[in-house]
């Protein structure tokens, strides 16, 4: 099959950045890089072409971290699908009461507003205190931005609308400080989420969690690299531990569609099968 140049010069450039900056987007579905993402950020960067981008993001750290911007898509809201956080408190947290102590893996946390979410979550339902957060994401920026906790004030309506939706026990605004146009989340919740660099192309697996909640980031990737994640999130499952994927994702006719059971198929919520830790 004969590509197109842009095709080529596409390929070329996630070839270099992940020679480069070691972030490998080559399995990133192609179709999403080219019309979403790489023509954006040529044009916003004002580079003339894709081979000229590629040149100037081999040269320059500062050109990468913008790109990285637009490979990324680092755009999230708080409770995003409140029927998935309802359908979390219906049917996975009255399992995640019987252990002494949780770890929750959110990976894909772009600027923090899902890991925060779950936060609210277990504060409410009285598992905050017993469990460890671990957010993680391959965009540096985005990752700041996430532990800093402040988010603009204009989404606060709508946050607060999928709050309520989402099963919330109490008043929203009760869990953020305004001030200066932002709003900043209460040190409480900060303080018990660990926000970190993985990539889920490259990396290896977390240490044994209860609960890995990947949303709206596999659709960004294709079968294999789609595969390797769903690998990695089963190795880091405790056994009978739970997957929450987004709305359009889904494990049917994957390599591990077999590992794990639905729980709320609607919702995307499955549990790990099989014996083992």
């Amino acid at each position: 099959m004969t590509l197109g140049v842009p095709d080529i010069e596409i390929r070329l450039l996630v070839q270099a950045v992940f020679l480069r900056y070691g972030h490998d987007f080559r399995d990133y579905a192609q179709a999403s890089l080219k019309r979403r993402r790489v023509l954006q950020a040529q044009q916003r960067m004002g580079a003339p072409s894709i081979s000229a981008l590629q040149e100037r993001v081999l040269h320059d750290p500062d050109q990468f971290s913008q790109l990285l911007q637009y490979l990324t898509v680092p755009v999230s809201e708080m409770f995003r699908d409140p029927a998935y956080f309802l359908a979390l408190r219906r049917h996975v947290v009255p399992v995640l009461r019987t252990y002494p102590s949780l770890k929750i893996w959110v990976a894909g946390c772009s600027t923090g507003e899902e890991p925060y979410s779950l936060a609210i979550l277990l504060h409410e339902e009285g598992l905050l205190e017993r469990s460890i957060l671990y957010a993680t994401d391959i965009n540096h920026a985005s990752l700041e931005k996430a532990r800093q906790g402040i988010f603009s004030l204009e989404h606060m309506q709508a946050f607060t609308r999928n709050y309520q939706r989402a099963g919330g026990k109490a008043s929203f605004s009760g869990y953020y400080t305004a001030s200066y146009g932002g709003a900043l989340f209460e040190k409480r919740l900060r303080d018990s989420i660990t926000f970190a660099d993985h990539s889920l192309a490259t990396d290896a697996v977390f240490s044994e969690t209860h609960l890995v909640s990947c949303r709206n980031v596999l659709i960004y990737f294709n079968r294999t690299l789609q595969d390797r994640a769903l690998g990695l999130f089963h190795e880091s499952l405790s056994r009978r531990g739970f997957l929450g994927l987004g709305a359009k994702e889904t494990l049917d006719f994957s390599a591990y569609a077999d590992r794990f059971e639905a729980v709320s198929r609607p919702d995307r919520i499955y549990r790990r099968v099989g014996n083992g830790a």
